[in-house]
């Protein structure tokens, strides 16, 4: 085994602190598709504990997707990204993430069995056949062409993680995810992903990142310098104090985020009284206790 691939084999083990998500198109930069996946991801991430410390949108530019691997892979301990890995010229993301680390693409088998077993063939095409070569069974095999470190187990490098989905994780450089931009499937693997993730977290029981929202009708700049004083005093907990004006509701959001359950409800009381406020579990629960508008 290369060094290159036991350091792989290290990311594919070491604990899961902090992620990243890489969203993939040119079709989000100018427009066209508004993107979810990004979102889906920061609450997934949310619910398990891990600290998303980064979202990037890119085009489907090699340069831009190479570069933007690398840096992530070496950053961040879990890395996915999202979109171009279809059958069509401008897919170019397994490419690209191959060259960023010198593997070459190879046709994987399995995923082949798996198309042929779960995908069913298009109504524009009653001919085809993956016996007989064609442009089309061409741009088929196009996805699954996976970047395979051969200095390393490929069990481990491309993951089935649904029974009724061909489409597999292709793991590279042991922490870059990359997943379909579908949102469909998106959800569907991060989901299938979630067992493998789960024991290497700070909290194997997955039980994520604890939040406090308490509603209040004062303005924000009414209540600034306390919420500054109060962030000064939660941060060496590991608790962020945040404030959400929620314009022409009649009431604003002030947060508690972070991992200490039970400093975080001492501080409830404090808080409610000191923004007027109350606590709640959906922002818009005590609307109706206030229904003026804000300045803030």
């Amino acid at each position: 085994m290369t060094s290159s691939s036991a350091a792989s084999e290290e990311r594919t083990r070491r604990m899961i602190h902090t992620a990243a998500a890489l969203i993939i198109g040119d079709e989000i930069l100018n427009g066209k598709t508004v993107d979810s996946n990004s979102a889906y991801f920061a609450k997934f991430c949310f619910s398990l504990g891990i600290n998303l410390k980064r979202i990037e949108v890119i085009a489907d530019d090699e340069s831009e997707i190479i570069e933007a691997v690398r840096r992530m892979s070496d950053k961040y301990d879990f890395v996915v990204t999202s979109g171009g890995i279809g059958p069509t010229h401008d897919d170019i993301t397994y490419e690209s993430i191959g060259k960023a680390f010198d593997l070459k693409l190879k046709l994987h088998d399995d995923a082949l069995r798996r198309m042929k077993k779960l995908s069913k063939p298009h109504p524009s095409q009653p001919n085809f056949s993956y016996d007989v070569p064609s442009p089309a069974l061409e741009a088929k095999l196009r996805m699954l062409r996976l970047p395979i470190d051969t200095g390393r187990d490929e069990e481990s490098q491309v993951l089935f993680v649904d029974e009724g989905l061909w489409v597999p994780i292709s793991v590279v450089n042991g922490n870059i995810h990359v997943l379909p931009g579908v949102p469909r499937l998106f959800t569907q693997l991060l989901e299938g992903l979630k067992p493998r993730l789960v024991p290497r977290l700070t909290d194997p029981e997955g039980r994520g990142i604890y939040r406090v929202m308490i509603s209040t009708p004062m303005a924000e700049s009414a209540v600034a310098a306390y919420l500054t004083e109060l962030a000064a005093k939660a941060e060496p907990k590991g608790i962020k104090v945040g404030s959400y004006p929620r314009w022409g509701k009649g009431r604003n959001t002030v947060t508690l985020v972070g991992r200490d359950k039970e400093y975080m409800d001492s501080l409830i009381p404090e808080v409610e009284k000191n923004v007027q406020g109350i606590k709640v579990d959906k922002e818009d629960e005590a609307d109706h206790l206030n229904p003026e508008d804000l300045e803030s």
